[in-house]
């Protein structure tokens, strides 16, 4: 009797269900193209294609000698700045304990020393996150983990700020993702979390994957809409085809 349940169960699944038909290309989860947003010689290079990478890894840096010069004298700076107002305060709060005791110019005296070393601190700190921003703009970071893919200059190249140079291309290691195409249709069947079943072109193993985004317009040239599956390990652009399993017949 359970058996028949169930045989029936599949029946009625299949009964209801639909597949619409979806080609599909692959595209890593992640893709970035990589450059410097300054001017200058490179002088370090740290990477070369099909290196894996971790986020946040220096991948190449400009000469930056003087920037770097400048960004320690504004570090100084704002030790300087912390050291001078935290010995302002304490003399202003130690007149404030006897402001009834002293004359008011004297205490408007530490009150503006006070102040004024607030508004140092500021300008040093403002001036030091100018400089580190300076810095940054000549070095290069990985994004996120990934894997180089292309490669476009080597030690002692010029690049400038008013023409960016593409450095790196870089891609995720392993995180993929299908680019489905199917008739528009079916705009109104489709939705997250259903099932794709899929080949990729040249394999005969078949894959399942989940509906994880669906666009919300159509291609108006070819009058297709897309969707996206999440996958792993794919090569990028690889293509196939597969079905989407809807829940019902539309």
């Amino acid at each position: 009797m359970k058996k028949l349940y169930l045989t029936l169960l599949l029946l009625t699944f299949n009964l209801s269900a639909q597949e619409i038909y979806a080609s599909f290309f692959v595209k890593a989860y992640e893709d970035a193209t990589l450059a410097f947003n300054a001017g200058g010689i490179i002088k370090k290079i740290n990477a070369d294609v099909s290196h894996s990478v971790k986020k946040g890894a220096l991948l190449a840096e400009l000469h930056n000698e003087d920037t770097k010069a400048l960004m320690g004298i504004a570090k100084a700076d704002v030790d300087k700045a912390e050291i001078t107002l935290k010995y302002a305060q304490r003399d202003y709060e130690r007149e404030q304990k006897v402001k009834h005791l002293v004359d008011e110019a004297r205490f408007d005296t530490f009150a503006l020393a006070y102040e004024s070393a607030k508004a140092s601190l500021q300008s040093a700190k403002a001036n030091l996150s100018y400089r580190e921003a300076l810095y940054k703009k000549t070095t290069l970071y990985a994004p996120f983990d990934g894997v180089i893919y292309e490669k476009n200059a080597e030690v002692g190249d010029a690049v400038t700020e008013m023409s960016p140079k593409s450095i790196f291309k870089i891609q995720s290691q392993n995180r993929r993702k299908l680019i489905l195409e199917f008739d528009q249709k079916y705009w109104s069947a489709v939705k997250v979390g259903q099932t794709f079943k899929y080949k990729i072109d040249g394999d005969v193993s078949e894959h399942l994957g989940v509906i994880s985004k669906v666009y919300p317009h159509v291609n108006e040239q070819n009058r297709k809409l897309i969707a996206e599956v999440e996958v792993k390990e794919f090569l990028v652009g690889l293509f196939g085809d597969g079905y989407i399993v809807t829940d019902s017949k539309k």
